[in-house]
């Protein structure tokens, strides 16, 4: 008992003495900084589908207004967010060069 006690001891000892070596892996983002940028812009490419899809109601309940069919509202918005969900997915899974 005496033998293992003094072991220990000794152990703890020499991993306080031993020089601590800085850890480069905390310092590292879980993400490179390049990749934020990729995701910021995809999250600007998102609000602008969400932007364009605005509007088109009308103020008057008795009248019908067909803007809100228009090409930009039913094709291009949907198709920026699904471009902008893209790109942030590409920037989380894309490996540090």
């Amino acid at each position: 008992m005496i033998i293992i006690y003094k072991k220990m001891k000794n152990k703890e000892k020499e991993k306080q003495q031993a020089p601590q070596q800085p850890q480069q892996d905390d310092a590292k983002l879980a993400i490179p900084r390049k990749n934020y940028r990729f995701i910021i812009i995809g999250m600007m490419v998102m609000a602008a589908g969400y932007i364009l899809m605005l509007g088109g109601g009308s103020k008057d309940p008795n009248v019908f207004n067909y803007s809100m069919f228009s090409f930009t509202r039913t094709v291009l918005s949907p198709c920026l967010f699904v471009l902008g969900v893209a790109i942030i997915i590409i920037a989380i899974m894309r490996k540090p060069e």
